[in-house]
């Protein structure tokens, strides 16, 4: 039977994303929606989680709103016998996520974590290259325009928000995939304006294994191009990822990985674990965040202005 899914927060990547990504699965049957004020035509919407789960009967909830509130919300379908999909970040303290773990194996239930840039086209095969490279220099740069990718999303620059490491999480994903070695940062300067609590730009510095190197810069303000670049430098030879990991190019050749679906393998691989009863959590991106939030030094700057 197909599982019965609602999706929790109806914002843009949840029409973007995560509608024809079920739509075009045979798998799911998207029966609801929640959110207090959004609503999608032709789909029955609650304000609350309570009013869905009383009137709806279904397995599983993709929970998309902003990462404050998803601890709470997740806890609650838990409790209720829900299997759970986290949009990214899954939550907004690791802490939050390892219980919602713990809640989730206690119960027998699915909980995953949905890293959709861990299923760009580029990643698997980089992943597979790296293997038995010795990797001498990181280099991630991840710069983008937020008020085209989050306009008017106040929430983003509250605590819990993340700030330019929204995005940079999605850089931190693909690198806890593709790395043979870990990476661990060990400087972070963080470019906060008078007016947030989060970073909009940050400068990184870490170690990968034993001899690489890694450097790292996020910028929520760029305009023009667009740029989700990492290059790693190994013992035989450059590894490129670029577009987010939808462009591989490998000792200077460009490789064909085929087109981006990135939330349709997500929600493949949700399906299979509901079926199984599985958790597959991986908290590695959202600890590297966590890091360069508690040994990054702040430098306010100027205002943001939407």
């Amino acid at each position: 039977m197909a599982i019965r899914i609602a999706l929790v927060g109806l914002g843009k990547i949840s029409v973007d994303q995560h509608v024809p990504a079920i739509a075009s699965d045979a798998a799911y049957q998207l029966v609801a929606g929640v959110s207090p004020r959004s609503r999608i035509e032709g789909l029955a919407c609650y304000s609350d989680l309570g009013s869905l789960f009383a009137a709806t009967e279904l397995d599983a909830v993709a929970i998309n709103s902003p990462p404050q509130a998803r601890f709470a919300l997740a806890r609650e379908a838990l409790n209720a016998g829900k299997h759970v999909l986290l949009e990214k970040p899954p939550a907004a303290t690791l802490s939050e996520l390892a219980d919602l773990e713990r809640i989730a194996r206690a119960q027998g239930l699915t909980l995953y974590t949905g890293w959709h840039s861990q299923h760009a086209p580029g990643v698997a095969p980089s992943r597979e290259w790296l293997v038995g490279k010795s990797v001498r220099a990181v280099d991630l740069s991840w710069c983008e325009n937020v008020r085209e990718w989050h306009p008017g999303q106040r929430w983003i620059w509250e605590p819990g928000g993340l700030g330019v490491f929204d995005p940079g999480i999605n850089a931190f994903s693909i690198l806890t995939r593709i790395l043979p070695e870990p990476l661990v940062l060990t400087a972070a300067r963080l470019d906060v304006p008078a007016n947030c609590a989060t970073p909009v730009a940050a400068e990184l510095e870490g170690s990968v294994g034993e001899a690489g190197q890694f450097q790292g810069h996020l910028d929520f303000l760029q305009t023009g191009r667009q740029t989700w670049t990492i290059n790693v430098d190994t013992d035989a030879g450059r590894l490129s990822l670029a577009m987010g990991g939808a462009e591989l190019c490998i000792a200077g050749e460009r490789r064909d990985v085929g087109p981006s679906r990135e939330y349709p393998s997500i929600y493949r691989r949700f399906a299979a674990l509901v079926h199984s009863a599985e958790c597959e959590v991986d908290a590695a991106p959202l600890a590297l965040a966590a890091d360069a939030f508690l040994i990054g030094r702040q430098r306010r700057v100027a205002e943001f202005v939407e």
